[in-house]
């Protein structure tokens, strides 16, 4: 239960295959707090972003074949984290639906579009430059976004507008993901409690 009185948005979510095993707890009404152990601390860093901006409370550890590469366990990680978003909204019903924001990082700017829509679309346009981050592939950032679209069952529009910094690239994207999903997410005042904010009276 919340300091207002509504029932906490929560959802705990754990995925087991030959290749990762992966444990998470997520509040979508929190306050930003992230304990993440991912075995890539790069991507421990830009979890730990955007959950700070989504204001959710994120609790993951993952176990992957890094000894492989980084893919499975960026892959799945986003999976879990969609998984734990998807779950954790329930029927939808009352929120905002849509969201946008616009984060900057010195010479780099993106923009994060979402829609809580029930349907799963990501489009991912990061003009990376360097192969890696740390020990993350910077492809595998552009298909985090696009498997967390996926398990989330929301659509994601994420763009570069300008940069020359990968590092700035990526912190900027993940920071305006979570500042699109806050605002997403967020129970509005204007939307009955028990309505799904849709035409069609359901989300999915």
């Amino acid at each position: 239960m919340s300091a207002q009185g509504l029932v906490l948005r929560e959802a705990s979510v754990q995925r087991e295959t030959k290749e990762t095993q992966i444990r998470a707890r997520l509040c979508l009404d929190g306050t930003g707090r992230a304990e993440v152990a991912t075995g890539l601390a790069f991507l421990d860093h830009m979890l730990a972003t955007c959950v700070r901006f989504a204001r959710f409370d994120l609790e993951l550890e993952a176990r992957g074949d890094l000894a492989v590469d980084d893919h499975h366990t960026v892959e799945d990680v986003a999976l879990v984290l969609g998984a734990g978003i998807n779950k954790a909204l329930g029927e939808r019903c009352g929120i905002a639906r849509f969201g946008h924001a616009y984060a900057p990082l010195d010479e780099a700017l993106v923009r994060a579009v979402v829609d809580i829509s029930g349907r799963p679309f990501a489009r991912v346009k990061l003009d990376f430059v360097r192969p890696n981050l740390g020990a993350v592939a910077t492809e595998n950032l552009v298909h985090f976004f696009q498997s967390l679209a996926t398990s989330a069952a929301l659509t994601l529009h994420l763009e570069e507008l300008t940069g020359a910094n990968d590092h700035h690239r990526s912190e900027a994207a993940f920071k305006a993901l979570g500042l699109a999903l806050r605002a997403a997410v967020r129970r509005d005042a204007n939307v009955p409690a028990d309505e799904v904010p849709s035409t069609k009276g359901v989300l999915g």
